[in-house]
């Protein structure tokens, strides 16, 4: 899952539009942004592998620091009391932060630990099983989150044309033809994991930063019109 994450970022702000953009909209991709870091830092590990579809090209080996169940609950706690003082703020912050690992469980292929070093893992393995398929569904999911959001969002006089162009954008750079990963999975090590960790930050940090500043731009247009 990936640009799902902002689509659920994106309903959850239009649901509840007084709790601020940032908790929601960096926080849906928190634990991804942690687990670039991590696998940068040796903590996590990903193997590259051309067959992990749809566009990954990576066997996420050992990425329990971040994604077990309780490394999500931990980091979703640790992300709420960033905003504390706020705490409707801190609420909606640990679900937006925890719906990364909810959204995840359907599609990783059973790499999501209960816990450090736990032998259970969760994963409906989605991606495995289903192949391209399964990104048409992510799309799907998106659309239908979109859809939801627009409509919420547009009640109130805001417009998400420029939210919903670069969620399109990014849906298309992340797809089984144009994936940077693929490029990076042919790398030798440890340029391939390390630009993997990279890429996985960067591509949470950037885009839910850049969707954060346009949401409060058409919140702010549509005040002033009002």
């Amino acid at each position: 899952m990936y640009v799902g994450h902002f689509a659920i970022g994106l309903a959850l702000k239009a649901r509840y539009p007084k709790i601020p953009t940032l908790p929601i909209l960096l926080g849906v991709g928190f634990l991804d942004i942690l687990d670039g870091l991590f696998i940068i830092a040796g903590w996590d590990r990903v193997t590259p592998n051309l067959q992990a579809g749809p566009y990954l090209f990576f066997d996420l080996s050992f990425i329990d620091w971040d994604h077990s169940l309780l490394a999500a609950l931990l980091w979703s706690l640790v992300w709420a009391l960033l905003f504390a003082r706020h705490k409707p703020v801190a609420v909606m912050a640990f679900v937006a932060c925890f719906s990364h690992f909810l959204a995840d469980w359907p599609m990783h292929n059973a790499d999501l630990a209960l816990y450090p070093y736990a032998q259970a893992h969760l994963g409906f393995g989605l991606w495995g099983k289903l192949g391209t398929a399964s990104w048409v569904l992510e799309g799907v999911f998106v659309l239908a989150l979109l859809a939801y959001a627009w409509w919420r969002s547009a009640q109130r006089g805001v417009s998400l044309l420029w939210p919903a162009l670069v969620m399109l954008v990014i849906f298309f750079n992340l797809s089984p033809w144009l994936s940077p990963m693929k490029h990076v999975a042919t790398l030798d090590e440890p340029a391939a994991h390390l630009l993997h960790g990279a890429f996985v930050t960067l591509g949470f940090l950037l885009p839910g930063g850049l969707l954060t500043w346009l949401i409060n731009r058409a919140e702010r247009r549509a005040t002033s019109v009002t």
